[in-house]
C-alpha cells in the first residue's frame, strides 16, 4: 500500500512543480514587458524634449525633409515677413494640418464651386479669405490681380496654391476685353466711361465674363463673384458646407441669391476683420417688415441708409451655355430669363469699413474732388460719398472721431436691444475657422513654400529672362482661348442684341429699402411700438 500511495503521490509533486515554474516564467515575462514599455516611453519623452521627434502638427515649419530631426525653421524674406507676422502660427494648434497641406481637393467632389474676384489686396487679406472658402468647399479661384496683389512676392504665393488661377491686368488683357461683345450691348452702357466705382464696376463685369470661360474649361458647376472683404456664410446646412448647400439646389434653378449681412465693428483698432469681428447687421430679406422698419432709425444711427453700403447681396450661377454677368452682384443668360431663388438662412458676410485705415485706402484709389457734386460721379452709394469727403478734408484725429461715431458700435445697451430684436446677430463660425487656420500655420506654410520656389526660380533664370517682362509668367495664366470666345464681329453682336428678348439691365450695388414710400401712419405706429 505504501508503494501504491508513493506511486500515486509522485504525479502530484510533478504537477505542482510545473505550475510553479510557469508562474515564475509568466511573472518574469510581465516584468520584462513592463520595463521595456517604460523604457521606450522615457526614451521617446527625452527625444521629443530634446527636439528629436517633432510634433507632426508642426512639421510644416521645418525644411524640405519632414523626417530630418532638428531641422532649422524656414527663413522668410523681408518682403514677406509682415505677412508672416500677421498670418503666423500660435503655440496652440486647433487643426492638425500638416506641412504643405493646401486643400488640394480631388476632381471627383461635386459640385465644383469657383469664386472669381478682382483685387489689389495683399496676402494678409487674400490668404484668410481664400482658405476659409476652401474649408467650406470652394475648389477654384480666378483672381484678376493688380496693384499689390500683382506684385511678384504676392502673386507667386497665390499661384502656388492648387486650384488658383492668377490673371494680371496687362495691355494684352485690356486689348482682349476691349473687343468684348459687352461694349456693343446696352445692359451695362450706363456705367461706361465714368470714374472710380463705375469704372471698377465695368472692370469687374468684364473679368466675370472671362471667368465664365475659365470655369467651363475647369469643369466647374457653380460660379460666384465675391470681393476679398466678403465671406460666404452657408448657414442652414448641418456641415457648414457651401458644397452641400449648392448640391441640394434643384436642378432647374439657374441662380441662387445670397442676401448680405454687414459687419458691425465694436472697436476702432481692428487689424484682422475675419478673425476679430463677430457682430453683423441682418439683411432686410431675413427680417419681417415690422421688425425692419420698426427699428430702422436706431439701426441706422444717423447714417444715410440701414447699411453703410450695398444691401442687394451676391449670387451664385450654375455654369451653363449663354451665361453672362449682370454686373458684380448678379448673373444672367443671353437666351433665357434665369430661374432664381433666394436663400432664407445663408448669406454673404460683408466686412464694411472694418478698419479705420479703410477710409484713407478708398480715398487713395479715386482721383475725384471732395465736393458733393463731384462725388456723385464717382460713387454710387451715399455713405461712400460721405466717407470720401471726410477722408479728403479732415485731419486724422477728426477722421477717427467721425469713424467712431458712424461706423463703430460703442453703445452696449443699443447693441443688446437690437440683438434681442433680431436686427443684429453674432456669427462666430467664420472667425473660428480663420483663427484655426492661422494657429495651425497654414498661411505661413504657403508663404514659406512659395518663397523656396522663388529662390529656386531666381537661381535658374537668366538675366535676359528676368528683364523680358514685368510679369514673366503671364503666358501661364492668361486665358489663351479668350480672344476667340470674346472677340465677335460687331455686326453679329448687334444683331444678337436686337433679337434678345431677355435683356436685363446690370444690377449695381443698391442700398436696402429706406423709409421713403412707406405709409406715414403705418411708420409712426411701428416706431411707437418699437420704442415702447
Amino acid at each position: 500500500m505504501a508503494g501504491l500511495f508513493a506511486t500515486l503521490r509522485r504525479p502530484t509533486n510533478i504537477s505542482s512543480s510545473n505550475f510553479q515554474s510557469s508562474s515564475v516564467f509568466a511573472s518574469r515575462l510581465l516584468y520584462l514587458l513592463t520595463v521595456i514599455s517604460v523604457s521606450l516611453a522615457v526614451f521617446a519623452f527625452v527625444l521629443q524634449w530634446r527636439g528629436g521627434l517633432p510634433d507632426p502638427t508642426t512639421r510644416w515649419i521645418f525644411g524640405d525633409d519632414p523626417n530630418e530631426a532638428g531641422s532649422k525653421p524656414v527663413r522668410l524674406s523681408s518682403s514677406s515677413s509682415s505677412c508672416a507676422d500677421i498670418l503666423g502660427q500660435s503655440h496652440t494648434a486647433s487643426f492638425p494640418y500638416f506641412r504643405d497641406w493646401k486643400f488640394n481637393f480631388g476632381s471627383n467632389l461635386r459640385p465644383k464651386i469657383s469664386i472669381t474676384t478682382s483685387t489689389s489686396a495683399g496676402l494678409e487679406q487674400i490668404l484668410p479669405w481664400m482658405f476659409y472658402h476652401k474649408v467650406i468647399g470652394v475648389t477654384n479661384f480666378f483672381l484678376f490681380v493688380e496693384g499689390k496683389a500683382a506684385s511678384p512676392n504676392v502673386s507667386k504665393v497665390l499661384k502656388s496654391i492648387p486650384g488658383v488661377r492668377v490673371i494680371y491686368r496687362t495691355k494684352e488683357l485690356e486689348d482682349v476685353q476691349a473687343k468684348s461683345r459687352i461694349w456693343n450691348e446696352t445692359w451695362l452702357a450706363g456705367f461706361f466711361y465714368q470714374p472710380c466705382n463705375h469704372e471698377l464696376f465695368v472692370k469687374q463685369t468684364l473679368n466675370m465674363e472671362m471667368a465664365i470661360v475659365m470655369a467651363r474649361e475647369a469643369g466647374v458647376d457653380w460660379i460666384i463673384h465675391l470681393d476679398t472683404d466678403e465671406l460666404m456664410h452657408p448657414a442652414g446646412t448641418s456641415e457648414y458646407s457651401l458644397r452641400r448647400l449648392l448640391a441640394d439646389i434643384p436642378e432647374d434653378v439657374d441662380m441662387v441669391i445670397f442676401p448680405n449681412y454687414e459687419s458691425s465693428v465694436e472697436r476702432d483698432d481692428v487689424k484682422e476683420p475675419f478673425s476679430e469681428v463677430s457682430m453683423f447687421k441682418k439683411n432686410y430679406d431675413h427680417l419681417t417688415k415690422e421688425m425692419y422698419f420698426g427699428n430702422y432709425k436706431e439701426a441706422t444711427r444717423g447714417n444715410p441708409n440701414y447699411f453703410l453700403t450695398y444691401g442687394n447681396g451676391k449670387s451664385a450661377a450654375r455654369v451653363q451655355d449663354h451665361l453672362r454677368p449682370n454686373g458684380a452682384h448678379r448673373w444672367h443668360n443671353y437666351m433665357k430669363s434665369p430661374k432664381e431663388i433666394k436663400l432664407e438662412e445663408a448669406a454673404v458676410l460683408h466686412y464694411t469699413y472694418p478698419k479705420f485705415s479703410d477710409l484713407t485706402s478708398r480715398r487713395d484709389r479715386c482721383g475725384c474732388k471732395p465736393t458733393k457734386e463731384d462725388v456723385k460721379r464717382c460713387f454710387m452709394l451715399e455713405f461712400d460719398r460721405a466717407a470720401f469727403i471726410i477722408a479728403s478734408t479732415l485731419t486724422e484725429e477728426e477722421m477717427l472721431h467721425w469713424y467712431r461715431e458712424h461706423v463703430v458700435w460703442t453703445d452696449k445697451t443699443l447693441i443688446q436691444k437690437l440683438i434681442k430684436k433680431g436686427i443684429l446677430t453674432r456669427i462666430y463660425t467664420p472667425m473660428a475657422i480663420v483663427q484655426g487656420l492661422k494657429e495651425s500655420g497654414v498661411f505661413v506654410s504657403v508663404i514659406a513654400s512659395a518663397h523656396r520656389d522663388i529662390i529656386q526660380d531666381e537661381s535658374l533664370s537668366s538675366a535676359g529672362n528676368r528683364n523680358a517682362s514685368r510679369y514673366p509668367h503671364i503666358t501661364d495664366t492668361f486665358p489663351r482661348k479668350m480672344g476667340r470666345i470674346l472677340v465677335e464681329p460687331q455686326s453679329t453682336a448687334r444683331k444678337f442684341v436686337e433679337f434678345s428678348k431677355t435683356d436685363r439691365q446690370a444690377i449695381p450695388p443698391e442700398s436696402p429699402p429706406g423709409m421713403d414710400g412707406i405709409d406715414l401712419t403705418h411708420t409712426k405706429y411701428l416706431l411707437k411700438n418699437s420704442s415702447s
